[in-house]
């Protein structure tokens, strides 16, 4: 199967759904992404910055501007400048610190950096991101920030095959959303969750995102 034929496969499974699909271009070949392109993706994710950088320098000009490009990786504090206004929408704000960090790099570039919170709904020493409890606590410094737009919420299931698991960490990162919007009388619009093998449960569960890198790229 190619680009195109995966593509269709997942428009399917997505059905009528109101979801972004996020080509995770890490393992893609150029070829491909143009592929992807030409076949209706206008939204990629990277997971390291230089290859970001290296990647769009070596795609059409159609693809590297016309396109959102969303960063999804972790981010280290100290990388946060090269960041800031590079990407459409970053995904994996783990901590109050870094999202200091990436709201004092935007004002000295006079940005608003779109942003996502990254959350670990279920304990896993393998993952960073805000806990439930540390991100309630903390969600009103949070919203100080002024040149972050905090558009949502993000989160990584656990490593496992069990679509119980995966449904119970997408349906937490919904509720916690619809509590943070309640008590602080705001709107977060953007849920990111789902990858190649857990996608299906987590658009049941309410994704407005969805990051596919296999599943649109594996031939």
């Amino acid at each position: 199967m190619g680009v195109a034929s995966n593509l269709a496969r997942i428009r399917g499974a997505i059905s009528k759904n109101q979801v972004t699909l996020i080509a995770v271009a890490k393992s893609a070949s150029l070829t491909q992404i143009a592929e992807a392109f030409e076949n209706g993706v206008t939204d990629f994710g990277e997971n390291r910055i230089q290859d970001a950088i290296e990647r769009r320098a070596q795609l059409p000009e159609k693809i590297s501007s016309q396109c959102n490009w969303h960063f999804i990786g972790h981010l280290q504090t100290n990388k946060a400048k090269l960041a800031v206004g590079y990407f459409k929408l970053i995904h994996s704000v783990d901590s109050l610190k870094l999202a200091q960090e990436i709201s004092f790099q935007s004002s000295k570039k006079n940005v608003v950096q779109g942003c996502l919170l990254q959350v670990k709904i279920m304990p896993d020493d393998t993952k960073s991101g805000f806990t439930p409890q540390t991100l309630k606590k903390e969600m009103a410094e949070l919203l100080t920030l002024s040149n972050l737009e905090l558009q949502g919420l993000m989160t990584i299931s656990p490593f496992s095959n069990d679509r119980t698991t995966w449904s119970e960490c997408f349906n937490g990162l919904r509720n916690l959303r619809d509590e943070l919007e309640q008590e602080h009388s705001i709107q977060l619009k953007e849920l990111s969750m789902g990858m190649s093998s857990d996608f299906p449960e987590a658009v049941e569960s309410g994704a407005t995102m969805i990051r596919l890198g296999s599943a649109i790229f594996k031939v």
